[in-house]
């Protein structure tokens, strides 16, 4: 049985047949999905539609069909949109049925656990040997050390999962069995694949092994990262500009603690006194488009911002997503010791 099935119902059932079946999903959320005879979403139902029916009158032995909702939300598995999903998780819908090309129901999706259901492919480079955290290092993979009781990589991989990205990808090369043995098994229903690089390849160049991507966006990102970044923000602030590339990037401030002259040869014309300069640092998470991987050379050491540059150079639309919330870089031991004091107080 399909793990939504116990939310559907036939339009043949009775008032009675459904209170069985809200009793049922008593620890449950308490919405029904009506189909016809060719398994073709019809209509909801909740407890709220049942007393109302019974206050005008009907029985439990009478039709269902005298009390759904014919108006009700959904999406299509060939066409999630997420602005419309983001304005029906907002509105309080908790239940949210996903339906084929015929209206049958394929995937049923719970919006209260589920961020939003983004159609993006996710790849996490885990290769790196992270020397500048040895001797922790030396025997276990950077994304599988511990910050409170999860490892580094868990943290991101459960993040991309709760905004409903379902292909999930792990390029490995240090230490990678460990990895591979870590995913295993799914995680919350989701398979991670984890794919092995032949050396290493930068900070992007291993994406060319990974060989079935399901959807046009390709969330890329460092898996050493510990952040609570907003991926529908980043999302849709993507598909606003028409993008062919977003680097998420976080605000990084440097004070000069001298006075700095504004010089016109050995003239000087003016000071600023102990100046601030404000710029945006590269945050290690990019969206691009499926069709940008193949300006990634095969089988050669290439980083992300070696993608910038090339797109840059051939006029394709690069642009910046500025990350609010926590974001750390956990590549020295002091960032590792942020982390861990960070994550008692989440």
């Amino acid at each position: 049985m399909k793990d939504f099935q116990r939310y559907i119902l036939p339009d043949t059932a009775t008032i009675k047949d459904a209170l069985i079946a809200l009793n049922n999903l008593s620890a449950d959320i308490q919405t029904l999905f009506v189909v016809n005879n060719s398994y073709r979403m019809i209509g909801s139902l909740t407890d709220g539609d049942i007393r109302r029916g019974l206050i005008r009158g009907l029985q439990v032995t009478n039709n269902i069909k005298e009390i759904i909702q014919h108006e009700f939300k959904f999406i299509f598995e060939y066409d999630k949109d997420v602005s419309a999903v983001k304005e029906i998780r907002e509105s309080d819908i908790e239940l949210l049925p996903c339906l084929n090309e015929n209206r049958q129901i394929v995937k049923v999706y719970n919006l209260k656990k589920l961020k939003s259901l983004l159609p993006v492919d996710a790849v996490l480079m885990a290769g790196g040997k992270g020397e500048r955290l040895r001797p922790l290092t030396d025997k276990t993979p950077k994304p599988l050390l511990k910050v409170g009781e999860k490892a580094i990589i868990d943290y991101n991989v459960e993040a991309l999962i709760s905004y409903g990205i379902e292909n999930i990808n792990v390029t490995t090369n240090y230490l990678g069995e460990q990895i591979e043995a870590h995913y295993s098994k799914p995680v919350d229903g989701v398979r991670i694949n984890c794919v092995k690089e032949p050396k290493y390849l930068g900070t992007i160049g291993s994406i060319k092994f990974v060989e079935n991507f399901t959807n046009d966006m390709i969330l890329v990102m460092n898996s050493d990262l510990f952040t609570n970044i907003d991926y529908e923000d980043f999302f849709l602030h993507f598909k606003e500009h028409k993008a062919d590339m977003s680097v998420a990037v976080v605000p990084y401030s440097i004070t000069v603690p001298y006075g700095i002259f504004d010089l016109d040869g050995r003239n000087i014309k003016g000071i600023k006194e102990k100046p601030t300069y404000n710029y945006y640092a590269n945050a290690g998470i990019y969206l691009i488009k499926k069709e940008i991987i193949n300006l990634i050379p095969n089988n050669v050491f290439y980083n992300a911002t070696d993608l910038m540059e090339e797109l840059i150079k051939i006029n394709r639309k690069v642009i910046r997503f500025p990350l609010t919330g926590y974001w750390i870089d956990i590549g020295k031991y002091e960032d590792y010791k942020k982390a861990q004091d960070l994550v008692k107080h989440l």
